[in-house]
């Protein structure tokens, strides 16, 4: 063989292996996310054959397919439509759109995925049709029924997360709609209805749960200030701060006050866990000056701040910006300022002092199952990480319990249960305040944690508060996981 023959057989080699990977690639690797493409109508065109799998809380059926009479064979209903869209979305066959865990879990839920394949060959050998696989979520109906009534007639949203495991008992956003009115295979009653959401000012499309336009986490974020000072070292919840009636922000003639306009209680300093205790806003914008930006932001960062968790529904980040100066340093100490937060983010950082300091990664999803009841796939509970020592997880709790039992967020407790939590009531400018609670119990044992949020002001505009409008409706979804 001379040697351009042997350079030329090489080249060959070469580009039949190539082509070999390449091929493999598409139709292993990629094909999943390949099938699952909106623009390919094949896939869209096969699964109107296939009865689309449930979408299953606590053994009862909340998205199922019934037969329909037009050619996309199925139309998909759902139960109490309005309080399982954040979490459901919607399906629509008719215009190949969908949302929530519908998009979520398509491939599993249409039997068009990879984890379909064996089925798809064991029904076709057996003459049985084929169904897509149902999907078993985390929630809890309780909670979820409770978050609900709660949020009645309110903008707002509220989520709630078994501490140990990160799975999402609850998640509802207000106001809802009704998704049989957007999955029907009318096209033109469905645009008209999907049109007359999109233009209401209420933004009912919009998942403030995890979405949305986000929202400053007033004192809320006092915790994790808070966390992020014990856990330096430098302070402890007995060190003591300036406590003046008003506080001029550093490098501006800003002022900013108490809640109440007057000095943290009496004294001339006052401790940390008393300025959690009493939500005092200036002992936090000193402590938050002290620290500076780039602690805050580190620790929430290990809270999971400027990051999207896909549960398996894509949440926007939650932001603490860099670079801050110390004037706007000292607001993000009471959770004003730059600093804006999802009802799934600060969820997480009570969750994840409730978890003795460890954060884990939010999901709804327990299993996929087949119509035979077997387990398809499972989800495994993951650990997005530490954020502190227990040591300071107890630190925080200590005060947060506090607030709950002689402090800000009385409008938590809950007899015969310690409660931890903490309220924020973030301004708007000249608009109507956010109103937050977040916490969890038992104190002790923590089954749940909750964050609720409440827009424009509850309908009290800058009267309302978290301790009289959020903490009561976390308290009744706690009370709805603990069964009481």
């Amino acid at each position: 063989m001379t040697r351009e023959l042997r350079r030329l057989s090489i080249v060959m080699l070469f580009m039949f292996i190539a082509l070999f990977a390449a091929t493999s690639w598409i139709q292993v690797v990629e094909a999943d996310a390949l099938a699952q493409n909106p623009n390919n109508k094949r896939t869209r065109l096969d699964s109107y054959e296939i009865q689309r799998g449930s979408i299953i809380v606590d053994g009862t059926a909340i998205a199922t397919s019934v037969p329909s009479d037009d050619q996309y064979q199925f139309q998909r209903v759902y139960a109490d439509a309005a309080m399982w869209e954040p979490v459901t979305g919607y399906f629509n066959a008719a215009l190949g759109s969908s949302t929530g865990i519908e998009q979520a879990m398509n491939s599993d839920l249409s039997g068009t995925g990879s984890n379909a394949f064996f089925a798809e060959i064991e029904r076709i050998i057996s003459g049985q049709p084929q169904r897509g696989f149902s999907v078993e979520l985390s929630l809890d109906t309780a909670a979820q029924r409770a978050a609900y009534e709660a949020l009645d007639g309110l903008s707002g949203a509220v989520v709630a997360i078994e501490p140990k495991t990160g799975r999402i008992l609850a998640m509802v956003s207000t106001p809802g709609f009704d998704t049989n009115l957007l999955a029907t295979h009318d096209a033109n009653a469905a645009n008209s209805a999907y049109d007359q959401l999109a233009a209401d000012p209420s933004k009912p499309l919009s998942n403030r749960a995890i979405a949305g336009d986000l929202n400053p986490p007033g004192s809320t974020f006092k915790i994790l200030v808070a966390a992020a000072a014990f856990e330096s070292g430098d302070w402890t919840p007995e060190s003591t701060l300036p406590n003046p009636a008003s506080y001029t922000l550093p490098g501006s003639s800003n002022k900013v006050s108490n809640a109440w306009g007057s000095a943290c209680g009496p004294g001339d300093t006052v401790t940390i866990a008393e300025a959690i205790r009493l939500s005092c806003n200036i002992p936090m914008a000193e402590l938050a000056v002290e620290l500076g930006d780039d602690a805050i932001r580190e620790m929430a960062e290990k809270f999971g701040f400027n990051k999207s968790f896909d549960t398996p529904l894509t949440s926007t980040p939650s932001s603490y910006p860099r670079a801050l100066d110390d004037a706007q340093t000292a607001l993000t100490g009471f959770g004003q300022g730059q600093v804006t937060a999802t009802p799934l983010q600060i969820a997480m950082v009570a969750a994840g002092i409730a978890n003795d300091g460890v954060v884990m990664n939010p999901n709804m999803v327990d299993a996929v199952i087949g119509d035979d009841l077997s387990v398809i796939r499972a989800f495994d509970n993951s650990e997005f990480g530490r954020a502190m020592d227990a040591d300071t997880a107890d630190e925080v709790t200590a005060a947060m319990v506090a607030s709950v039992a002689t402090g800000a967020a009385q409008g938590a407790r809950i007899d015969g249960v310690n409660v931890a939590g903490k309220t924020g009531t973030a301004e708007n400018g000249n608009k109507p305040h956010t109103l937050w609670f977040t916490g969890f119990a038992p104190a002790d044992d923590p089954a749940v944690a909750v964050a609720v949020v409440v827009e424009d002001g509850g309908g009290q505009g800058q009267s309302g508060s978290g301790d009289t409008i959020a903490a009561p409706i976390a308290k009744k979804v706690i009370e709805a996981v603990l069964g009481r």
